[in-house]
């Protein structure tokens, strides 16, 4: 028997990247013999690239058709410009008036037309493209559950702060409260009546609403926001197969070096400069592939690293915006300080783009991660045992930064926001701080690490793989039986 699955990441490499994650999982995951699975994956042509090692991971198996790419063309630039709160919903109703006609056609020409859709939540009209050819839409997250718990209780209730700013959620476990300002700016820009903004709630919507999640998380991370979202949904088909990563010593053409596209900086290049360092010397600078410092904030961040004596990785977004993923913006991009390579010639590696960031945390010299809090960030870090500097600067980045910080005990709290800038003495203080030994979060991070680890090697996120793959072929199954 065979389940043929189409894939539907939202186009930017932090949201396709785990989900060709999870498809590398279920085409090489052991034990379910009797199930086979093929898939799909929609992509645009400039992210194409981005399935290259998967496809020759693919190739040389012994199932070279089992994955696809289904390339659609990526949508025009909006005549007018977004503002950054409006530019998500933009894109999204762009994605889905060009690819929805596009999509039906493939689905209704192909021999064998997936039985299951697994679409990014951004994604939310899939839900009823799903349903109307009868296949089930699974979410997927590339967000972890507690962030999902605050998207849905947000639009679904249109929670507004009181009158100290902050918004509560009170139905959520530990019933957490948010300034308004750390909630995500697409929410901050709701209008209600707006019609785009309708479209975009009655999106997040069709998430709720929606057959199954798959997140990329881990039950010993987030027992208690998954449950919750079992009883907010309705069912138990909301499975956490996390974290998804390349597995340790995985040096094939999907494994930690290759992934996310090239770098600047060969990865053996870096992974030589690491070998040179004591065990848990170095702190690993990176603010993700969206994220843009000001100048303001890059000086002060680069006297920091210089002042605090630590031995450091800093990965700096390329001045053009081109290339490695990063999106730097037109304006106040922070260019790292002429002449600070330099000065900290032999202790501190500047990287310019993207960075073999799994390969690098997975070191034995790295021990702190000064990070946004980005989700895929968040695990690549928590699997390899970082203690966690947080600064985040959007998104659900202020949600995973809560976590890390007051419930799982691994982060300490370094900045706040876009805006802010930490000046030098206080970020030296910090970095020098981080690499103690006797840390309480570094005790915790370590027991954290075990248990991502255990969750993927025989654990509860195998488990549910399976289980999601079994679900899914059980309703194709049913489907069959009563066509």
């Amino acid at each position: 028997m065979s389940v043929h699955i189409l894939m539907y990441p939202y186009p930017t490499a932090g949201h396709i990247i785990p989900l060709l994650d999870l498809a590398h999982k279920l085409l090489h995951r052991s034990g379910d013999a009797a199930v086979s699975v093929t898939v799909t994956v929609l992509v645009t042509p400039d992210n194409l690239h981005l399935l290259d090692p998967f496809l020759a991971s693919s190739a040389s198996s012994s199932s070279p058709s089992s994955l696809q790419p289904l390339v659609l063309p990526s949508p025009e630039p909006p005549a007018t410009p977004h503002s950054p709160r409006r530019r998500l919903v933009a894109n999204v109703r762009a994605l889905r008036d060009l690819h929805l006609p596009l999509l039906s056609r493939w689905f209704e020409s192909h021999p064998s037309p997936p039985c299951a859709v697994v679409s990014d939540f951004f994604l939310g009209w899939t839900h009823r493209f799903a349903r109307e050819r009868g296949v089930p839409r699974v979410v997927f997250s590339p967000s972890g559950s507690f962030g999902i718990s605050v998207f849905f209780a947000l639009w679904r209730d249109l929670l507004r702060p009181d009158e100290g700013s902050m918004v509560s959620f009170a139905k959520l476990p530990n019933r957490p409260r948010f300034p308004w300002s750390h909630l995500p700016q697409v929410y901050q820009s709701y209008e209600a009546g707006d019609p785009e903004m309708e479209l975009f709630r009655e999106d997040a919507i069709g998430n709720i609403e929606s057959w199954g999640i798959v997140f990329n998380s881990f039950d010993g991370l987030e027992r208690a926001y998954l449950d919750h979202i079992r009883k907010e949904v309705g069912h138990d088909r909301v499975w956490a197969v996390g974290p998804l990563l390349p597995a340790e010593g995985d040096d094939d053409s999907a494994g930690p070096v290759n992934r996310g596209g090239p770098s600047p900086v060969s990865a053996g290049e870096v992974l030589t400069w690491l070998d040179a360092c004591q065990d848990g010397s170095v702190v690993y600078v990176c603010f993700g592939s969206r994220a843009v410092l000001t100048q303001q904030q890059m000086d002060e961040l680069a006297a920091g690293l210089e002042r605090s004596g630590v031995r450091f990785i800093l990965c700096a977004a390329r001045q053009s915006g081109k290339g490695g993923g990063h999106a730097a913006a037109a304006g106040d991009c922070g260019a790292v300080p002429e002449d600070f390579e330099a000065r900290v010639a032999g202790r501190g590696l500047v990287v310019r783009g993207w960075a073999p960031q799994v390969a690098i945390l997975r070191h034995r010299a790295v021990a702190a991660f000064l990070t946004h809090c980005g989700w895929n960030s968040t695990l690549e870090g928590l699997s390899a045992g970082m203690v966690m500097l947080t600064w985040p600067m959007g998104a659900e980045q202020f949600v995973n930064a809560k976590l890390l910080v007051d419930e799982l005990g691994v982060g300490i709290r370094v900045g706040e926001g876009s805006e802010m800038v930490l000046e030098a003495a206080e970020m030296a203080r910090v970095l020098a701080e981080s690499l103690r030994g006797d840390l309480p979060q570094r005790v915790r991070a370590e027991e954290v690490s075990r248990a991502a680890r255990d969750a993927v090697r025989g654990g509860s996120s195998d488990k549910d793989l399976s289980d999601f793959v079994r679900c899914v072929d059980e309703e194709r199954s049913s489907k069959i039986h009563t066509s």
